[in-house]
């Protein structure tokens, strides 16, 4: 009984280094994704004005390691067309994807002028492998604008699988541009994947947006 207790109590402190570093939690993720990426942005930004795809890449270094790209991109496409797809059609889509999506969020952010970005705090419960994480986008006038990351658990690693701006659901405002897109170019998956950031940029103007 003796040998059996000794053992467990060695396998405790064998443990306790990687118990004190844990994984970071949902919460604790974007903040610090976050931080490293207005800390660069505000480093950065007038040469990103003048070199938008410096920002990108930057953005794709920053961002790129905590989005689940095969996940978004499945749900943009829906099972469908995602059951279609070959495994060169998905990647190939995976990357245009990410890139529209860097250039969708860093049009937005370059346009950030000293307002306040702050990420909520957590609530303190369970995270479970899906969760939120909120966030308020507060501009020059006072006004506030909500943000909220979708985060699901992959493997013991929080990754954003969507965000919703201001009411914008940007996972269903791609997937219903996907669906359109599909549809005007008679099911010719290969040219929708290829024309994908045109499709983004157009919807953007669309809207309004630089």
């Amino acid at each position: 009984m003796f040998k059996t207790v000794r053992n467990s109590l060695l396998a405790l402190l064998a443990a306790m280094p990687l118990l004190a570093l844990a994984a970071p939690s949902a919460h604790e993720v974007v903040q610090q994704t976050t931080d490293t990426l207005l800390a660069d942005l505000k480093a950065n930004k007038d040469r990103y004005r003048s070199d938008p795809n410096a920002f990108y890449q930057s953005l794709n270094d920053i961002l790129g390691p905590v989005v689940d790209v095969d996940g978004i991109s499945r749900g943009v496409m829906t099972v469908r067309y995602s059951r279609q797809a070959s495994p060169e059609q998905m990647s190939r889509f995976q990357e245009n994807f990410k890139r529209s999506l860097m250039q969708f969020y860093g049009n937005a952010l370059l346009e950030y002028n000293n307002q306040d970005i702050r990420v909520l705090p957590g609530s303190g419960k369970a995270e479970g492998d899906r969760t939120s994480v909120g966030m308020e986008i507060r501009d020059g006038k006072g006004a506030v604008y909500p943000l909220s990351y979708t985060m699901v658990s992959l493997d013991g690693t929080w990754k954003l699988r969507n965000v919703v701006i201001n009411g914008i659901n940007i996972g269903k405002l791609f997937r219903d541009q996907f669906a359109q897109s599909m549809q005007s170019n008679r099911n010719d998956l290969d040219k929708v994947i290829d024309t994908w950031a045109d499709t983004v940029a157009r919807a953007r103007q669309a809207r309004g947006e630089s």
